[in-house]
């Protein structure tokens, strides 16, 4: 009997370390040509083990990252997700230097191919040429490319990692509406030129953005069924039909290379969306109805006219970032199919197959801080000169992009929206109490002031809090397994 109860003892001590490492099992499978953007730009990230999880039960085998972490790299090992990752912008000077951009590769690239992760592209800078940058990185582009590219040859990967550059459609200019038209931006076409030569030489992709929203955000007059897949609207070019606005951007990128003669290049899509919030187009209806029309797109395999068949395409994004700049408007903080904590905000069928009430898998394991919100008081009456500052002061410093015209929360009165305001300062910061105060206008309460579409989140731990918690969960089933083992074996 005693010997019973050590082995199952000991039965459920390896059952819960093994439930501590195991992945979860996959339960869907998207298209083989759709990856998403893992960004990071966020105050509490979600442990990077359980994103790989989400991933892997929505069956998304592809993933593009901004930059270079360890932590994240290392979630990525061994989970047969194919992995991009980028360089930022402001390091690709340094970079330019070969012995800097060896030291790049050795300590960011082969270290973590050795160590498991499928990285199969590197993206030198992030949409370097934008218009809004005037240049600023015009000369340090080209010369990160040429040494990284050459770092990775002398390490020996080069038929496995291609080096390119994620460019925005900005950088084409088409003097119209017609994509036979198009051609690369004038301030940047002898960069272009060489760009071009370097990927073809080196048999890597175009890598290009392109946003629909935008055509939409910026123009009030565009046409908004061409910014969907289901519409009946259309426009002729050169023979061919455009029904949508994407199509017509990939084919407007088709005729650029084509006049300077690289028409067979693979062009892959390296970002494009639809946000939620910060506007008044950016919703869930319209999010769920362009990823609907979409990927049922990508799943036909209906190209462009000049582009037909699959194309391979990275969705944007993951989840919503709230430290992102909202210089190019509030939506920025909002392009996550999946909410701040992992929650799928609207039906997506990643498979292409277009089921229009399939729910992609959520995060499993988030943990959230205690259900406590940071209010105005109720014993503030007056709507005066200190109610407005410290409304002002909280939404300088946290993430208010939800409130104002056409937002999610734009049916708050006065109070709602002092309230929105404190609350995101308050668990931003932990929700630690002096950040609930303001000088004596704000309360703590423990009744969900959500309102409509206008949620009060509660923030999640920070992936560093939580690998803590689970480190400290292992270490103490260990030590109990050692213990064990002292006293009855």
């Amino acid at each position: 009997m005693a010997q019973t109860k050590r082995m199952l003892w000991v039965s459920c001590l390896i059952f819960v370390l093994v439930q501590c490492h195991l992945p979860s099992a996959k339960c869907s499978h998207a298209l083989s040509n759709v990856g998403i953007n893992w960004g990071a730009l966020t105050s509490h990230p979600i442990n990077p083990y359980t994103v790989v999880d989400l991933l892997k039960d929505n069956g998304i085998k592809k993933v593009k990252l901004f930059d270079v972490d360890s932590w994240t790299l290392g979630a990525l090992a061994g989970s047969g997700i194919e992995v991009m990752i980028g360089i930022p912008n402001d390091q690709m000077e340094r970079l330019s230097n070969s012995g800097q951009a060896e030291q790049w590769v050795k300590q960011n690239l082969t270290k973590h191919l050795h160590g498991g992760v499928d990285i199969r592209y590197i993206s030198v800078g992030n949409e370097p040429f934008l218009a809004s940058y005037e240049n600023k990185y015009r000369s340090s582009t080209f010369p990160a490319m040429k040494s990284i590219q050459k770092a990775v040859e002398k390490a020996g990967v080069a038929d496995q990692v291609k080096v390119t550059s994620c460019l925005n459609a900005d950088v084409l200019d088409s003097g119209s509406d017609k994509p036979s038209d198009g051609q690369f931006r004038s301030d940047i076409k002898d960069v272009m030129k060489e760009i071009l030569q370097f990927l073809n030489d080196n048999n890597s992709p175009f890598f290009i953005n392109i946003y629909p929203y935008l055509s939409l955000y910026l123009n009030p007059n565009f046409p908004e069924e061409l910014a969907f897949f289901d519409a009946g609207r259309s426009f002729e070019d050169k023979g061919a039909t455009y029904t949508n606005v994407f199509d017509a951007s990939v084919d407007t990128l088709v005729w650029a290379l084509k006049k300077e003669g690289y028409s067979d290049m693979k062009i892959v899509v390296g970002e494009v969306g639809w946000p939620t919030d910060g506007h008044k187009s950016a919703n869930k209806d319209k999010a769920r109805r362009f990823y609907h029309g979409f990927l049922k797109k990508l799943g036909n395999q209906q190209g462009s006219p000049l582009h037909p068949g699959v194309l391979d395409v990275y969705l944007f994004g993951l989840f919503d970032e709230n430290l992102k700049s909202i210089e190019p408007g509030k939506f920025e903080r909002h392009w996550g199919i999946f909410e701040y904590d992992g929650k799928p905000k609207f039906p997506v069928d990643f498979s292409g197959k277009g089921e229009d009430h399939k729910w992609p898998v959520g995060a499993k394991g988030v943990r959230y801080l205690e259900k406590q919100w940071c209010v105005l008081s109720e014993d503030v009456k007056e709507f005066s000169g200190p109610v407005y500052e410290a409304l002002g002061y909280a939404c300088a410093n946290t993430d208010c992009t939800s409130l104002g015209y056409g937002c999610s929360c734009a049916d708050l009165d006065i109070r709602g929206n002092v309230s929105y305001a404190f609350n995101q300062y308050f668990q931003a910061r932990d929700q630690s109490i002096e950040a609930c105060d303001f000088d004596g206008l704000a309360e703590i309460v423990t009744s969900d002031p959500s309102k409509g579409t206008c949620k009060f989140p509660i923030v999640i731990e920070s992936a560093a809090t939580s690998l803590k918690t689970h480190d400290a969960i292992i270490h103490i089933l260990l030590l109990g397994f050692a213990l064990f083992f002292v006293t009855f074996m």
